[in-house]
């Protein structure tokens, strides 16, 4: 068995809701917290408000949490 391919160009993405738009093409987006590369197919959580991505739905709550604490 083959091991998946390596993402090797990152796209630029407008997130909207439900879906995100492709300005850029590209395999992945980066995660805004971890860094993580994230392949297009595997994109399930993202932030309309900050246009960011995230990996995985702890960093997203990671990030709203920080982005409230912020502002207040």
């Amino acid at each position: 068995m083959n091991p998946p391919p390596r993402p090797h160009r990152e796209a630029v993405l407008r997130y909207d809701t439900p879906d995100f738009d492709i300005l850029q093409p590209g395999d992945f987006v980066r995660c805004a917290v971890s860094d993580r590369p994230i392949p297009l197919d595997r994109l399930h959580y993202w932030s309309v408000e900050l246009q960011e991505a995230y990996a995985a739905p702890e960093y997203m709550t990671q990030r709203w949490v920080e982005t409230r604490e912020a502002g207040a």
